[in-house]
């Protein structure tokens, strides 16, 4: 694909722009290091921030829900959008209620979604198996299963810190992410 001069200027000058701010991103990523290190020194305390991170969404969602069913009244679907809008709601109330029974049901819901994308990963590489990369599809795929199978082993002692762990590990990659793009912006990569 060739880029016109048309795109080729204005990509250039939104690197300028962001070059320019390269040490907004070093300075995020050191933030989100230190946050990440200390997540992953009392992974119970990330844990429970996650769970509640997760109640916040599910309030938010819910609310809006609420309020749109009683904007499609009229569309047939009221019932089923209030429902789903309080059921989303309380699910939220639960997690502020109880983050420990809330991170259970998280860390089992993580489990079964590790297995089952790690068995539909294995199968996509398995049809494809004559094509090049297959191998390493199939073998991400094994190692996302057993993951999944490590969690749900563990569960639900585990489920006191996997979240945080998860949460912990994200941040701590995020951090060196935009400490690297930082200082590839200062210097002209």
């Amino acid at each position: 694909m060739t880029l016109t001069p048309d795109v080729t200027d204005a990509l250039k000058g939104r690197i300028g722009e962001l070059r320019s701010k390269w040490g907004w991103f070093v300075g995020l990523g050191i933030v989100m290091l230190i946050v990440g290190v200390i997540a992953l020194g009392n992974l119970l305390a990330a844990t429970v921030a996650s769970v509640f991170l997760v109640g916040i969404m599910m309030l938010i969602a819910g609310g809006f829900e609420i309020a749109h069913a009683f904007g499609v009244k009229t569309w047939g679907g009221f019932f089923w959008w209030l429902l789903s809008g309080l059921l989303y709601a309380i699910g939220g109330l639960i997690a502020f209620n109880n983050p420990l029974l809330a991170s259970a049901v998280l860390t089992l819901l993580l489990a079964a979604s590790l297995v089952a994308s790690g068995v539909v990963r294995a199968w996509v590489g398995y049809k494809h198996w004559s094509r090049n990369g297959s191998g390493w599809i199939i073998a991400a795929a094994i190692i996302t299963i057993l993951c999944g199978l490590v969690i749900a082993i563990g569960w639900p002692t585990n489920s006191l810190w996997v979240l945080g762990m998860f949460l912990a590990i994200d941040m701590i990659f995020q951090g060196w992410t935009a400490v690297a793009l930082g200082l590839a912006l200062k210097s002209g990569k």
